[in-house]
C-alpha cells in the first residue's frame, strides 16, 4: 500500500482513537484510581494502627491481589462471576478490578509513607489532647501523602496503560478501537504505533502535572514553619 494511503488511514483514525481515550480510557482510569486511593488509605490505616483481626484480613487481601495477574482478575470477575449469577457491566467490572488491584499496591505505598513519619509526632499530638483520628488527619496523613505522592503518581500513570487490558473483557476503550481499525484496514503496525503514541501523550501530560505538583509540595514543605 502506498505511504500516502497509510498516512491517510493514520490521520482518519486519530480522532476515533483519541476520543475513545478521552471518553473511556481517562474516565476508567480516574474512577478506578480514586476508588483505589480510598481502599488504599483504609487498608494502610488498618495496618498502621495494628487492628488485630482487620490487619490480618488486610494482609490477606494484599497477598491475593499482588500474587495474581491483573488479566486473570478481570476474567474472574467478568467471565467467572456470571456462573454464580452475578452479571456485571464490562466497564464497571473493569473499574472494580482496577480499583481493588491498584488499591493493594497503593496501600503498601501509603503504609510505608505512614511509617516514615516519626512516631514521636503522634506522641506530641496525644500530649496536646488530640485523639488518634485527629492526629492522623491533621499531622500524620498530610506528611505521609507528601512522601507517597511521587509513587502514587507513578501508579496512576501505570494505570492509564493497564486500562488497555480492559479490551479483553469487551470494554470499548482506546486499544480495542485500535484493534478494530487495524483489523479493518490491515495496517497493524501503523495503527498500533498510533495507539502507543496517544498513550504516550496522556502519560506525558500526567508526568508534567506530577513535576509541577511536586514543586508545589516541595515549596510548601520548605515554607512550613518549624
Amino acid at each position: 500500500m502506498p505511504m500516502s494511503k497509510v498516512w491517510e488511514i493514520i490521520l482518519e483514525s486519530f480522532w476515533p482513537l483519541f476520543s475513545k481515550g478521552l471518553l473511556v480510557t481517562i474516565p476508567l482510569t480516574a474512577i478506578s484510581f480514586a476508588a483505589a486511593l480510598v481502599i488504599a488509605v483504609i487498608v494502610a490505616l488498618i495496618q498502621y494502627a495494628k487492628v488485630p483481626v482487620l490487619r490480618q484480613i488486610a494482609r490477606f487481601y494484599i497477598w491475593i491481589i499482588r500474587g495474581t495477574p491483573l488479566l486473570v482478575q478481570l476474567f474472574i470477575v467478568f467471565y467467572g462471576l456470571p456462573g454464580l449469577g452475578f452479571h456485571v457491566n464490562a466497564f464497571w467490572a473493569a473499574v472494580f478490578v482496577f480499583s481493588f488491584c491498584e488499591g493493594a499496591y497503593c496501600a503498601e505505598t501509603i503504609r510505608g509513607a505512614l511509617e516514615s513519619v516519626p512516631y514521636g509526632q503522634m506522641d506530641a499530638a496525644y500530649s496536646v489532647g488530640m485523639n488518634f483520628n485527629q492526629a492522623m488527619r491533621r499531622i500524620v496523613l498530610p506528611q505521609a501523602f507528601r512522601n507517597a505522592f511521587p509513587a502514587l503518581m507513578n501508579s496512576l500513570i501505570s494505570m492509564v496503560k493497564d486500562t488497555s487490558l480492559a479490551a479483553n473483557i469487551t470494554v470499548q476503550e482506546m486499544f480495542m478501537t485500535g484493534q478494530r481499525i487495524a483489523g479493518r484496514t490491515y495496517q497493524f503496525l501503523a495503527i498500533y504505533i498510533e495507539v502507543a503514541f496517544i498513550y504516550l501523550m496522556f502519560c506525558t501530560i500526567l508526568s508534567f502535572v506530577q513535576k509541577k505538583l511536586e514543586k508545589v509540595l516541595g515549596r510548601y514543605e520548605n515554607e512550613r514553619p518549624l
